[in-house]
């Protein structure tokens, strides 16, 4: 990993993000691609999902609606510690995703003038889960779960099929699916799942859904920003990133092993140190040479923190390593200090915030609770990670009595008018009309 000195400087956010790039032109270019992909799909269906399996999974004539017996198999082939393992961590999803769902609420603006806020599930969502590098039960778990407690009726799963399975979904990934009750499940991959979710593929009786979710490469990353407003779609969750703000008093052989845990990922996965110690990014450098080398991607992990969007970064002290990750607003970010506690306050700007050094992504990968599914790219300025709200919408329902409207009346009159609408203060004044007034009494 490179070491980049930032001390004695004056560094607006900009500055801070020119220092550890990420991958812009990756992403630029798989935008093109894959919205081309996406369209092949819209417009020729199971052909163009064909075509696509064997040009990037090297599989053909498969099935790529999964039978019901593929995933029943599935399921009576987990072993009983795979089976417990995911089976807690659905209970533990579960559990925190509850907590995100608001409660109907009703505000009585004057007598007989009600707003009722209400939260609707959307009707069907198309679940995407990655294939290739790894299998990812885990996220069918963080996608599924906060769907079904949101109440969402219909989910459909997609995930790429295995050329080793003989075009089948990953086993582990379908008994995942099983376990949920998923029984709509595609074997389809990247950016051209996402298209077919988006636009419905009458010859597998797949029908479009409302919203899309689900991790992937920068390439599903960018699907789903090609089908946006055509439906719903969570955080562009591309390749993933790992920031760590440490001080004197960490342990830099966790640390490195946090780094390189998320390096595994991807070649594009980065991996961030912010420290103001020059000693423990000193020793955090040689540790992560020495756990890349022996772990059993070590190539890939190589290729990730070699990268440009990598680095060890050195700042003057605590508040400029603040500032530094709320500029960044990583994926995941880690506090490695003696307050963590404390701190975790002042970092605003983050996908997951992981207190403490008992508190790996790891954790947060599999058995936290939370939901591992969130923001890249900086998006978390702005954007949340998964949750049961991703799959909700805020609804006003409005209820107002004769009465209420009387006490507005010419209020709303007056406005209309200023707008220069003035049919809009008709339809308020056409209620208290001889017979209409007469009509809302009785």
């Amino acid at each position: 990993m490179r070491t980049i000195d930032l001390r004695g400087q004056q560094l607006s956010p900009a500055d801070m993000l020119a220092a550890v790039p990420r991958a812009a032109q990756a992403r630029a270019e798989a935008l093109e691609t894959a919205a081309r992909i996406v369209d092949d799909v819209r417009t020729t269906g199971e052909d163009a999902l064909r075509a696509q399996a064997e040009k990037f999974d090297g599989v053909t004539g498969h099935a790529i609606r999964v039978p019901a017996d593929h995933i029943d198999e599935a399921v009576a082939a987990l072993t009983p510690e795979i089976r417990a393992a995911l089976e807690e961590a659905i209970r533990r999803v579960r559990q925190a995703s509850t907590a995100q769902v608001p409660d109907v609420r009703v505000t009585d603006i004057g007598p007989g003038a009600r707003i009722t806020q209400r939260w609707q599930p959307v009707s069907r969502v198309g679940v995407y889960i990655p294939g290739g590098k790894a299998v990812y039960p885990s996220s069918v778990i963080m996608n599924v779960v906060p769907a079904q407690v949101a109440g969402v009726e219909q989910i459909a799963l997609a995930s790429p099929p295995q050329k080793d399975q003989d075009g089948r979904v990953h086993p582990v990934i379908l008994a995942a699916a099983g376990l949920l009750g998923i029984h709509e499940v595609y074997a389809m991959g990247g950016a051209g799942a996402i298209g077919a979710f988006a636009y419905g593929v009458s010859d597998l009786g797949l029908d479009p859904v409302d919203v899309v979710s689900g991790p992937g490469n920068n390439y599903v990353a960018s699907a789903k920003r090609a089908v946006a407003g055509v439906v719903g779609t969570d955080s562009e969750a591309g390749a993933t990133e790992i920031l760590v703000v440490a001080d004197s008093a960490a342990d830099a052989r966790l640390i490195a092993a946090d780094l390189v845990s998320q390096a595994e990922h991807d070649e594009q996965a980065s991996a961030v140190l912010v420290t103001d110690d020059e000693a423990l990014a000193e020793r955090v450098a040689l540790e992560v040479a020495e756990i890349a080398a022996a772990t059993r991607h070590s190539k890939r992990v190589g290729v990730a923190l070699a990268g440009p969007q990598s680095a060890i970064v050195l700042v003057d002290d605590r508040a400029v390593a603040t500032a530094f990750s709320n500029a960044y607003a990583p994926e995941h970010l880690e506090l490695h200090l003696i307050d963590a506690e404390g701190a975790a306050s002042a970092f605003t700007s983050a996908g997951a915030v992981f207190v403490g050094d008992q508190t790996p992504v790891s954790l947060g990968d599999y058995m936290a609770g939370s939901n591992h599914v969130l923001p890249t790219g900086g998006q978390a300025r702005y954007a949340p990670g998964l949750g049961a709200y991703t799959f909700l919408r805020p609804q006003q329902v409005i209820s107002y009595d004769h009465a209420a409207l009387a006490a507005v009346r010419e209020g709303i009159v007056a406005l209309a008018n200023v707008e220069v609408l003035p049919a809009h203060g008709e339809a308020i004044e056409a209620r208290f009309q001889a017979g209409t007034e007469r009509a809302a009494t009785l």
